[in-house]
């Protein structure tokens, strides 16, 4: 059974993984062939509801947890919904961002280049892959697969930001859009520089969690802060979820 569970417990990982992949593409088409707000925000939100049910597993904020306050299931809980209400507080943050996007730059954008954003957006959604793989991984007891998934995480995750940081900011900044430039800069620059801020502490998260992985500090059983971890990185993914819209495909160029 335990192994059935292990291997139901993957499919549904790349299952997942497939319904982001296709609603992306679609996101995509959408925006160049017949532009709809509607159509483009539903999309956005059936993706981010896929990350946080199956990939974040918000669900087990309900799972009954023991009532004795020094097991481990108990501090686990207990870290959970610490983490979760520290990512609710941060997600104000973000949405505030989107705000004032929405609101200075109404239905235009910057003349910023749509397959580049496509390309680091799909990044950032195979990573979340791997990191939900090397979770599984570490759930059922397979630490080599958990090293080899995470490693990939992270360099996915450095990659994102070499093409937020080294490739898009640079590009933009040579078409004029700088953070004084004008209020489509200055969004621009505050939107992608707090989530980069935010992938980038995710990483030094995760390379944490892998250098204790390979000191073997983490079991089936026990692997709180792998669960974190994945949990936090999944955030970042779902903010771009709705950020990769706002700043690439909502509106017109201008």
């Amino acid at each position: 059974m335990a192994h059935t569970d292990k291997q139901t417990a993957f499919r549904l990982g790349v299952l997942i993984f497939v319904y982001l992949a296709i609603l992306t593409a679609l996101e995509f088409y959408v925006a160049v062939a017949v532009p709809s707000v509607v159509v483009l925000s539903l999309i956005a939100l059936v993706k981010a509801g896929l990350v946080v049910y199956y990939y974040m597993h918000i669900y087990r904020l309900y799972q009954e947890t023991e009532t004795d306050p020094n097991s481990y299931e108990y501090k686990a809980g207990t870290l959970r919904l610490g983490l979760w209400l520290f990512l609710l507080s941060d997600a104000f943050a973000f949405g505030g961002l989107a705000v004032a996007r929405f609101n200075l730059w109404g239905m235009t954008r910057p003349p910023l280049n749509q397959v580049l954003g496509l390309i680091i957006t799909s990044v950032l959604l195979v990573s979340s892959f791997f990191m939900n793989r090397a979770e599984t991984a570490m759930a059922h007891g397979e630490r080599r697969n958990f090293v080899i998934s995470l490693v990939i995480t992270l360099l996915l995750g450095i990659g994102f930001l070499v093409g937020v940081i080294g490739i898009e900011w640079p590009s933009a900044i040579h078409e004029g859009i700088t953070p004084s430039s004008n209020t489509l800069g200055a969004v621009f620059f505050m939107m992608t520089g707090m989530h980069g801020f935010h992938v980038l502490t995710g990483v030094i998260f995760l390379l944490i969690v892998l250098r204790n992985g390979l000191r073997g500090l983490y079991s089936a059983e026990r692997h709180r802060a792998v669960e974190a971890a994945a949990v936090y990185w999944h955030f970042v993914d779902v903010v771009w979820i709705f950020f990769y819209p706002a700043l690439y495909l909502i509106g017109t160029g201008v």
